[in-house]
């Protein structure tokens, strides 16, 4: 306990966890999107489509297509949500953590927090051109913006809980 302890301290877990999501996005990428595609799984847990008539009203334009249940159907629209949660919350992960293995390195908040925020920008942006050399799939700038606002805010929600933590002390 205390050896995982001291790797937490020193940030080598934080940063293990970061290279971790990192091998993650890099074979997620490399799939098609029929490779990945959870509708099916969708339609058997969700086969009374809950919600349906409060998203019906739900429409708006995402990379130039319309989402909304009437242009793709309740099962690709819930999965559509899912995958954009999922670019933001891994973006989010892996910004956090490159941030909280830096940190203890650095002593410095700024430097590891624009240091976090642009690797994870900069691989988001390498990750949309892997998808691209991927058959079936669509890399999108749009993505590459969401995955950067999930790693921003990861990086916000450390500086203002080491600033607390700090004027707290």
């Amino acid at each position: 306990m205390k050896a995982i302890k001291k790797q937490m301290k020193n940030g080598n877990f934080y940063l293990g966890v970061a290279f971790f999501v990192m091998a993650i996005l890099f074979y997620s990428s490399s799939q098609t999107y029929e490779q990945q595609s959870q509708i099916s799984l969708l339609g058997k847990l969700l086969k009374n489509e809950p919600f349906k008539d409060f998203f019906k009203t739900v429409s708006f334009v995402y990379a130039g297509d319309e989402v909304s249940i009437k242009a793709s159907g309740y099962f690709k629209f819930v999965e559509f949500f899912i995958r954009k949660g999922a670019h933001f919350g891994t973006y989010f992960l892996m910004s956090g953590s490159l941030f909280l293995g830096l940190y203890p390195r650095l002593k410095v908040r700024w430097l590891p927090a624009i240091l976090a925020w642009l690797c994870a920008t900069g691989y988001a942006g390498l990750d949309e051109f892997h998808q691209m050399m991927t058959g079936g799939r669509s890399p999108l700038f749009q993505d590459v913006a969401l995955d950067s606002c999930g790693a921003l805010t990861a990086v916000a929600i450390c500086l203002i809980v080491y600033t607390w933590n700090k004027r707290k002390r």
